[in-house]
């Protein structure tokens, strides 16, 4: 496995993974803003959110990326549909339990509990982050996939 690839490579997906997400939002096709929401986690100031919660994602996907490359080592093969599957498997759980979670760690964010007294500025995501649109968890498994496949294309080809 070539470790600076997975680097560069993992950039190249993170980056196309969230070049995809912002298109959809711009689009209308979901109101999740991931940069957002994680910078948020951070900062209450919404532009410095979105900065920080970009740098926040790129390196989450490099982790990712970094899981990805070793699952591809282990089985020794890295094509585009192994990547597509990976993906698909990364949206599943993102969406069924990660994103269900983040209202208990997040500081700004209400829990699907929460009542009209609630000073959180963010609604939380609920399961398959449908509180951000229907069109939402279509498309997070989409993007997730386009991901899984560039990481799979790019690592391949090494």
């Amino acid at each position: 496995m070539d470790w600076a690839g997975w680097a560069v490579f993992g950039l190249v997906a993170t980056a196309a993974l969230t070049a995809s997400m912002i298109a959809a939002q711009l689009a209308g096709l979901t109101r999740l803003d991931l940069p957002l929401v994680l910078g948020t986690l951070v900062t209450e100031d919404p532009d410095r959110a979105r900065v920080v919660g970009f740098f926040v994602h790129l390196i989450a996907g490099q982790g990712f990326a970094l899981g990805y490359a070793a699952a591809f080592a282990v089985l020794d093969r890295a094509t585009w549909w192994v990547g597509a599957l990976f993906g698909g498997l990364h949206v599943a759980i993102a969406l069924t339990v990660l994103l269900p979670l983040l209202p208990g760690v997040h500081p700004r964010m209400a829990s699907p509990r929460a009542g009209p007294s609630s000073t959180a500025v963010l609604e939380p995501p609920g399961l398959f982050a449908l509180n951000y649109g229907v069109q939402t968890p279509a498309v997070a498994v989409v993007v997730h996939v386009i991901y899984g496949v560039v990481l799979g294309l790019l690592l391949r080809a090494q």
